[in-house]
């Protein structure tokens, strides 16, 4: 346990941090989910509006430093080729 006063307020702001960033990463994956069954329904206009939805989602966690930037771009290109792909 911490001692010092220190680190007392490391470890409280710790907890801070990780329920803000929980509730951020929870919100993200709320987003995708949406675009993926919206990929999943078959609905090319209501796929692509959730992946526009989803996007600027995904990009907020980058500079939040939620997710790393590659991982935010790879997410948001896989689910941009799923959505052409429904043609």
């Amino acid at each position: 346990m911490a001692n010092s006063p220190q680190a007392k307020k490391r470890a409280r702001q710790n907890e801070k941090r990780f329920a803000v960033n929980k509730a951020r990463r929870s919100r993200i994956r709320t987003f995708l989910r949406k675009a993926e069954e919206a990929i999943a329904s078959g609905d090319k206009d209501a796929a692509a509006a959730a992946v526009r939805a989803a996007q600027p989602e995904l990009m907020r966690g980058v500079t939040k430093g939620v997710y790393h930037k590659n991982t935010a771009a790879r997410k948001i290109s896989r689910l941009t080729a799923r959505v052409k792909a429904l043609g």
